[in-house]
């Protein structure tokens, strides 16, 4: 062992057992999990994707946040206001919320939240010298002139150009994240290893590749129904250790508490194919499951004057619902995923948000019979005369392509996989390079508008990968998206929903499931539709 790392060995013991504490030392708890992608930074300016939002989400707060049952409710604003014309927020903040203690304030003691940090946050995210991935949840949105305004120290305006139902959802982002400015200033762009929020977790430590230490923040604002400061955790421990493998031995041994998702490598030795606990583990672990907000689709390009459209059968749609209809969803989920998800025979929008509707919105099932039928149809009889198209994928979904491949040319369409890496197929995909491809849609928020707005035509790629026009639904979206009433613009959404599905620009596979290992020590450990890590409840045994 070198120098290097017997020093961080050391260090890290000395944060556990001072600062946070060990799960042996006295009664302090600190939760373990493990990161194998690892941690970018700690900036919620450039939270875009699970490993960021986790650890952001320890360290701060936004005005507003979903619950358990993807509700919006309350954070840092108590309550709010809406204009008669629905363009106007007005916010009223807590009282009690302070942020942690930095060298950047004075005495380093951290000062109470005004709605002047709100303004500089929101300012901040917009701001194209920081260049925020999440800069685009404001644009064309908020108006010119004082679309982000504190009224005073505790009452923050928001001004739309025009309504946006959702508008409360795009908030409750960890985009959204209030941030002190001093501390913004002092740091400059060391801010992502210099975090300092309002969360229920304070930064501690932090050895890139090796581990990161959040500790209790003793000053938070929460408390839970009988009085109790919230979080009960005295810190947590993630460690990033890249390999699946040596994540589940330490799972096994109990030095994590969880394990996200189940690694394909050893899936089938703790999943049945109904994806169950096999009684082996039955006992020892907690199997959690939770519909997760993601659907996984092939995409498939629509941009009519593009030469790779206009010369794919693909621009036919008979030929898009015969994909549709030639593979069986339910097979391919599980035999391939242990029954992780849920076959994706609805619409595009996923179980789990409130506008799903498996019994309204008709999507495609296993039928090779209806798929022949459209392929005649298509001058396509058994598949004759109808050239080989090619499917873009990545390594990781390999096997599912292959499935989808060899139940098509069953039919008489003939698929050709291509694997590639992940960052050229983003890059075809923005391009309109991409005429077949793999794709996922995870929810930024609870609102089947992050789905719908996957097809309308003003938005470029991303989101409108396969680049739908649709002037019927062009008009239901912009319809729904100045309908207050929840019922009518989900009904609105299901309408778009059908559509799309109709159109087939898309051949929805499956609407995803969130599955954790869990410690039968964990307790009040909640999974979400959104797959937030919430720990703000969460105690050991």
């Amino acid at each position: 062992m070198n120098g290097k790392v017997i020093f961080f060995a050391v260090f890290f013991g000395v944060i556990l057992l001072n600062a946070c504490g060990s799960r042996t030392s006295g009664n302090k708890q600190v939760f373990h999990y493990n990161e194998a992608t690892g941690i970018a930074t700690l900036d919620p300016a450039f939270a875009k994707n699970q490993s960021i939002i986790w650890a952001v989400h320890q360290l701060y707060n936004t005005l507003v946040e979903t619950n358990d049952d993807l509700q919006i409710v309350p954070s840092l604003a108590y309550s709010w206001d809406v204009s008669a014309d629905r363009k106007v927020y007005t916010f009223h903040l807590r009282p009690d919320v302070f942020f942690h203690d930095n060298p950047a304030f004075p005495q380093g003691k951290g000062r109470k939240l005004t709605a002047y940090d709100v303004e500089y946050s929101f300012n901040r995210i917009t701001d194209p010298a920081t260049a925020s991935s999440g800069a685009w949840i404001f644009n064309d949105r908020v108006n010119d002139q004082h679309g982000f305004r504190a009224l005073n120290d505790s009452t923050f305006q928001l001004t739309l150009r025009t309504p946006f139902a959702p508008i409360l959802g795009l908030l409750s982002m960890k985009y959204c994240s209030v941030v002190p400015k001093e501390v913004i200033t002092k740091y400059g762009a060391d801010f992502r290893s210099h975090p300092c929020g309002t969360g229920p977790f304070k930064f501690k430590a932090w050895e890139e590749g090796q581990a990161m230490i959040l500790q209790k923040n003793e000053n938070y604002f929460e408390r839970d129904s009988t009085g109790m400061p919230l979080p009960y955790l005295d810190g947590i421990k993630i460690t990033f250790f890249d390999s699946k493998a040596t994540e589940f031995l330490l799972f096994q041994q109990g030095k994590l508490d969880f394990i996200n998702d189940i690694d394909p490598s050893f899936k089938d030795e703790i999943l049945t194919k109904k994806g169950q606990l096999r009684k082996d583990w039955q006992n020892r672990i907690i199997l959690s499951k939770h519909s997760f907000l993601n659907t996984e689709y092939l995409g498939i390009l629509m941009e009519k004057d593009n030469p790779l459209v206009s010369a794919s059968p693909l621009r036919i749609k008979q030929v898009r619902q015969a994909i549709n209809y030639g593979f069986d969803r339910r097979k391919m989920i599980m035999y391939l995923y242990n029954s992780k998800g849920m076959p994706a025979e609805s619409g595009f929008i996923p179980s789990g948000l409130p506008s799903f509707d498996s019994g309204i919105v008709k999507g495609y099932t296993y039928n090779p019979a209806r798929a022949r039928e459209l392929l005649q149809s298509a001058g396509f009889p058994d598949g004759e005369g109808l050239p080989e198209i090619k499917l873009l994928t990545i390594a990781t979904y390999s096997d599912i392509a292959s499935f989808i491949a060899r139940q098509l040319e069953e039919i008489g369409i003939k698929i050709q996989v291509e694997v590639i890496p992940k960052s050229l197929l983003l890059e075809h995909t923005a391009k309109s390079e991409a005429l077949f491809f793999r794709g996922s849609w995870i929810a930024d928020f609870p609102e089947a508008e992050n789905y719908l707005s996957v097809f309308y035509s003003n938005n470029p790629a991303p989101p409108n990968y396969t680049r739908y026009h649709n002037p019927q639904f062009d008009a239901l979206y912009e319809r729904a998206m100045i309908t207050e009433n929840d019922s009518l613009r989900y009904k609105l959404y299901r309408q778009m929903d059908q559509l799309v599905i109709d159109d087939a620009p898309v051949v929805p596979l499956w609407y995803d499931e969130v599955i954790r290992l869990v410690s039968p020590k964990v307790q009040q450990f909640k999974t979400n539709g959104l797959n937030l890590l919430e720990l703000r409840h969460t105690y050991i045994e």
